[in-house]
């Protein structure tokens, strides 16, 4: 199987570097907007290096890897869908819904694969909580309490096109609220604060958000992110029911501190960022992605599931905006998406 990967920034060389260690992978065509940064990786992992996305398609892959900036992912998307290629996108598929929508349209006429980043769902932590949630182990769901918590901001020059903190980070906590409960999120009231340094109001955006959501069997869940958690990167989940309670991230690196005398100690060692955090949960998602062009398994997150959690980010930056409670029903794009 020869791969095309577009884009080898930092999520792009990790891909890269799992793509070419794999198996049923026999090859890999790099480019990159910066042609030495894709050149001085294809020499580091003996592959291909192309000089722009047109020799992708000219010279012949059997799927494309998507890692560059978000701006690209829709028009990428398209291409590759009309090339009749398989592609693996990094999350979002674009900024806005209709980018999105066009996205998805696209590769639905096409009758294409699209797989994207969602690489919690591939977390044995979430797996677990899935589990417990869908055998009956916690009895009926009644709270569930989300959070992504960043060690320190993104650079920034990259605050105005991460399209903010609820489409570039909240988006993954509705996703997996999502596919661990299996119900649908049908209304949110959210809120932000930009009260720290001043590069996120000059962006437009906040550093820290919470929302509260209620789901369609009337389960209510929290979802909480700050860009500025000096103690370290913390991602949590915690699902209480009536008959048991769990949680996902809570290890010997999670950066929290007890103050009870008897509470456990500090993390020696905290998660520092993402990469680190869910490096196995990476190398999985692109073994799935394989496995799907290879046609030995159904897609485990298509473009219909990123979409439902971009309504739901959507839905936030209105209710912030607004100061009110928004229901999804008026969010464009509410076609169910994909069965649980």
């Amino acid at each position: 199987m020869r791969i095309g990967v577009i884009g080898t920034g930092r999520i792009g060389t990790i891909h890269a570097n799992t793509l070419s260690r794999h198996r049923e992978v026999g090859s890999l065509i790099l480019t990159d907007a910066d042609g030495a940064r894709a050149q001085e990786l294809a020499h580091r992992l003996g592959e291909t290096a192309a000089p722009g996305v047109d020799e992708i398609f000219k010279w012949g892959v059997d799927a494309v890897v998507i890692t560059t900036a978000t701006s690209a992912h829709a028009e990428l998307i398209g291409r590759a869908a009309r090339s009749g290629l398989p592609v693996f996108c990094e999350k979002p598929i674009a900024l806005d819904l209709p980018g999105t929508l066009h996205a998805v349209a696209e590769v639905e006429t096409a009758g294409t694969v699209l797989q994207m980043g969602f690489q919690r769902r591939f977390d044995a932590g979430y797996t677990g909580a899935r589990e417990a949630v869908r055998s009956g182990r916690l009895g009926r769901l009644h709270t569930v309490r989300a959070l992504t918590s960043d060690q320190a901001p993104p650079p920034v020059e990259w605050l105005p096109l991460s399209g903010g903190l609820y489409r570039d980070t909240l988006i993954h906590d509705f996703d997996i609220l999502r596919w661990v409960t299996g119900h649908e999120i049908v209304d949110v009231y959210a809120a932000g604060s930009d009260a720290g340094p001043p590069m996120f109001r000059a962006a437009g955006d906040v550093d820290t958000a919470a929302v509260l959501l209620t789901l369609d069997d009337g389960t209510l869940a929290t979802a909480t992110a700050t860009r500025l958690n000096g103690a370290g990167y913390d991602v949590r989940m915690e699902l209480a029911g009536e008959l048991d309670q769990v949680v996902v991230g809570l290890d010997d690196r999670t950066p929290i501190a007890s103050t009870e005398p008897t509470g456990p100690p500090a993390a020696d060692k905290p998660w520092t960022g993402f990469l680190e955090r869910f490096g196995p949960a990476y190398e999985a998602e692109l073994a799935a992605f394989i496995e799907v062009v290879r046609g030995e398994r159904a897609n485990p997150c298509d473009g219909r599931e990123a979409l439902q959690a971009l309504r739901v980010a959507e839905a936030c930056e209105v209710s912030r905006r607004e100061r009110r409670a928004v229901r999804l029903a008026e969010i464009p794009g509410g076609a169910s998406a994909a069965a649980f």
